[in-house]
């Protein structure tokens, strides 16, 4: 498959590329919008990693150095967003953003496709030395309860080894 050709116009990555299109039609690689495929911060930089894709500002491509310093300028977390994109999108998950859920991202179990399935998890990322408040904690709790999810923590720590901690509501 040829590599995919992509703008950053701002905050926004996208391409109308046919091979954009069969590449979210086969693994659900960005979100079509209008007549392009956009893609979050974190697919943009795991798609360059991955080979998959060229983005352009202008007509000059950048290089994943300079797509890395871009990324951070737009989101100070990044670095910590995209260790868990990429470990759970390598672990066979289908990964999105959550921003209208107040999180980082919702993630598909192995094999279901956005759209035709709900996501399992809502996740919110952190590293290992922020420390989380019992508010801040039932807060997340709440948002994965309201949007009938189970609340997955990824915690990166110092080496960017990542533990997972689920969070069910159980009815005794």
């Amino acid at each position: 498959m040829e590599k995919i050709k992509a703008h950053i116009i701002g905050e926004i990555i996208s391409s109308n590329s046919s091979e954009a299109h069969a590449l979210y039609k086969k693994s659900c690689f960005g979100e079509p919008s209008e007549e392009k495929i956009q893609y979050s911060l974190s697919e943009s930089l795991f798609l360059v990693e991955k080979n998959k894709i060229e983005i352009f500002s202008g007509n000059k491509k950048i290089s994943k150095d300079d797509l890395i310093k871009k990324l951070t300028r737009i989101d100070k977390k990044m670095q910590i967003k995209y260790a868990v994109f990429k470990d759970l999108r390598e672990k066979g998950y289908v990964v999105k953003t959550a921003l209208k859920f107040g999180a980082e991202f919702r993630v598909y179990d192995k094999g279901a496709k956005p759209g035709n399935k709900h996501a399992k998890w809502i996740v919110f990322t952190d590293h290992e030395s922020r420390r989380l408040t019992w508010h801040e904690f039932s807060a997340k709790n709440r948002i994965a309860h309201s949007t009938k999810k189970n609340l997955l923590l990824a915690i990166v720590d110092e080496e960017g080894d990542i533990t997972y901690y689920e969070v069910k509501w159980v009815k005794p």
